[in-house]
C-alpha cells in the first residue's frame, strides 16, 4: 500500500506550485507565444532546481555554514534569465521577445554575469542576507503576498511579523550600503556616497542639488539610491529590477495583479455585472492562453516534481522549518500566472463630450462630483492643442515610454519648471483607458482618464529651471497613445524636444 502523503508533502507540493506559477509568469514575458514560453519555463525550472539542490547538499564552508544563494523563486527567475540567453547563443533566440535580445547582447546583461563587485547593489544585498530574511523579503516586497500570509507560509508569529520585516528591510539596506562603498567607482561617485547614505535614510530629508544632478546622470549610484531609501514605495521596483534584469518591473506588476486575483481582489464589482464588458474577450483570450501553457507542461512538471522534491536544505532554509498544519498561499495546483487582471476597464462609451474614457463605478457607489470636466466654451481634449511656445510657458514636459508588453506598460515623466516650487501636483489625461497601477517618486491618484501625481515628501522642493522626475506602470488594452494636457499645479505645460 502506497504511503499516505504527510502535510510536510502537501507543503512542499504548494510551494513547488508558487515556484513554477513565478517561473511561467516570467517566461511568458520573455518569449513570443506559448509553446516557448512553456519550453523556456520548463527548461529554467529544472535547471534552477538543479541549481538550488546542489546548494543546499553541496560543500560546508567555515563556521558551518554553505555558500549563501537567492530565495528560491529569485533563483528561479534568474535561470530563466540565463536560459534565455543560452537560447541566444545557440540560434533560438527568434522564440524570444526582441527587446530581451536587444538587452541580452548588451553591456546590461552582461553586469549579471561579470565581476561580483559590479553587480547589481540589489543582487548582491539580497544574497548577503540570511536565507530565511531573503525569503520574507522578496515574498513581501516582490511577489506582493499578504504579510499574514507570508508568516504562515515562514512559520512566523503574525503579531510581530510586521516588526521583523522592517528589520530585514535594514539589514538590506545596510548590506547595500557596504556593497555600495566596496563597488569600484571614480573620485566624483566615491565623494557622494557618504551623503547619499545620509540623505536617503530620512522620509524628510531634502536632496542637495549637486546630489540630484549627479543621481540623474550616474546609474551606479542611482541604482544605490533606489536600494537605500527604503520610503516613498520604490523597493519593490529596485529588488525586481536588481535581481531579475530585463522585464523585472514588468513582472513586478503582473504578480502584484495575480497576487489580487488570487486573493479575491480582482475588478471591482465584476461578480454583481449583469452585462460583460465587450473588452473583456481580450483579457479571456489571456487566460485561455495560459490555462494551454499549464494544461501543456503538467504531466512534466509532476514528473518533474517527484524528482525533485522536497526542496529541504540548511537550518536557515526554509525547507527546513516545521510546516505542519500549514495553510499553503496557493492552491496546490498550477495556477494562471501570465493572465493578471486588469485595473478597471471601461465598461462604458467615451463621453461625446470630452472623449474621455471613465472607469465604471463600484455597483451602489455616487457618481462622483469631483471628475475633471472641461469648461464650456473650450474644444474637446481629443482636439486640444499644446500651449503656444511663443508665449514662455512655466513647465515643459517629456513623457519616455520606457517598455510595453501585452497588457502594460512602464513610463516617466519629466517636467522642468521656470518657478521654484515648494511643492508640485502633475496631471495629464489618456485617451484610451489606460489605468495607473504603481508609482515611484510620486504619489498618484486617477478619476476616469485624469491621472495627477503629488510629490513625495523627499522632492518637493524644486528650484527654478530644475526638473523633477518619476515614473509609473500603467495596463493598456487595444492601444496606448501618448498621454495628453499635461498640468503642473493647474498650468499648462509644453511638451519638451
Amino acid at each position: 500500500m502506497p504511503d499516505l502523503p504527510t502535510p510536510q508533502d502537501a507543503t512542499e507540493a504548494a510551494l513547488f506550485s508558487e515556484c513554477w506559477d513565478a517561473v511561467l509568469a516570467y517566461a511568458d514575458l520573455c518569449t513570443s507565444g506559448s509553446t516557448a514560453a512553456a519550453q523556456l519555463g520548463r527548461e529554467a525550472f529544472a535547471h534552477g532546481i538543479r541549481e538550488a539542490r546542489a546548494a543546499e547538499t553541496g560543500p560546508v564552508r567555515t563556521a558551518g555554514r554553505r555558500p549563501a544563494r537567492l530565495p528560491r523563486i529569485p533563483l528561479l527567475l534568474t535561470a530563466v534569465r540565463t536560459t534565455a540567453a543560452a537560447w541566444e547563443e545557440k540560434g533560438q533566440g527568434h522564440k524570444l521577445d526582441p527587446d530581451l535580445r536587444l538587452w541580452l547582447n548588451s553591456d546590461k546583461a552582461a553586469r549579471y554575469t561579470g565581476p561580483p563587485l559590479q553587480r547589481p547593489l540589489a543582487l548582491r544585498g539580497l544574497r548577503d542576507l540570511q536565507q530565511a530574511d531573503a525569503e520574507l523579503l522578496w515574498l513581501a516586497e516582490v511577489e506582493a503576498l499578504p504579510l499574514s500570509l507570508v508568516a504562515r507560509r515562514l512559520s512566523l508569529d503574525p503579531a510581530t511579523a510586521a516588526e521583523e520585516l522592517q528589520q530585514v528591510r535594514t539589514l538590506f539596506r545596510d548590506r547595500c550600503h557596504r556593497n555600495h562603498l566596496d563597488t569600484p567607482m571614480d573620485a566624483q561617485c566615491r565623494s557622494y556616497a557618504r551623503l547619499l547614505d545620509a540623505v536617503t535614510r530620512s522620509a524628510a530629508g531634502d536632496t542637495p542639488k549637486d546630489l540630484s544632478r549627479h543621481l540623474a546622470t550616474c546609474v551606479q549610484c542611482a541604482e544605490a539610491a533606489a536600494c537605500l531609501r527604503l520610503h516613498g514605495g520604490g523597493l519593490p521596483g529596485a529588488l525586481a529590477g536588481g535581481v531579475i534584469g530585463w522585464g523585472g518591473l514588468a513582472y513586478l506588476e503582473r504578480r502584484r495583479r495575480a497576487a489580487e486575483v488570487r486573493l479575491g481582489a480582482g475588478r471591482p464589482g465584476s461578480a454583481d455585472q449583469g452585462t460583460e464588458d465587450p473588452q473583456d474577450g481580450e483579457q479571456k483570450t489571456r487566460v485561455a492562453r495560459s490555462g494551454l501553457l499549464v494544461a501543456a507542461v503538467l504531466v512534466s512538471l509532476l514528473a518533474l516534481g517527484v524528482s525533485m522534491m522536497p526542496f529541504g536544505g540548511s537550518g536557515d532554509d526554509l525547507g527546513a522549518r516545521d510546516d505542519a498544519g500549514r495553510q499553503p498561499v496557493a492552491d496546490p495546483g498550477p495556477s494562471l500566472p501570465s493572465a493578471p487582471a486588469l485595473p478597471p476597464a471601461t465598461s462604458k462609451p467615451a463621453d461625446e463630450a470630452t472623449g474621455d474614457t471613465k472607469r465604471p463605478e463600484e455597483p451602489g457607489e455616487p457618481e462622483r462630483s469631483d471628475r475633471r470636466t472641461e469648461p464650456q466654451g473650450t474644444s474637446s481634449p481629443t482636439d486640444r492643442t499644446e500651449p503656444d511656445e511663443s508665449e514662455d510657458p512655466v513647465c515643459r514636459v517629456a513623457y519616455d515610454l520606457v517598455n510595453q508588453w501585452p497588457d502594460g506598460f512602464q513610463a516617466t515623466v519629466t517636467v522642468t519648471s521656470t518657478k521654484a516650487l515648494d511643492s508640485w501636483r502633475v496631471s495629464w489625461s489618456f485617451r484610451d483607458g489606460q489605468y495607473v497601477g504603481q508609482m515611484w517618486d510620486a504619489t498618484v491618484s486617477q478619476e476616469g482618464s485624469r491621472v495627477t501625481a503629488t510629490a513625495a515628501d523627499y522632492n518637493k522642493s524644486v528650484p527654478a529651471g530644475g526638473d523633477l522626475g518619476f515614473g509609473f506602470l500603467a495596463s493598456w488594452r487595444g492601444k496606448n497613445s501618448p498621454p495628453y494636457d499635461f498640468t503642473l499645479n493647474g498650468q499648462d505645460c509644453a511638451k519638451s524636444g
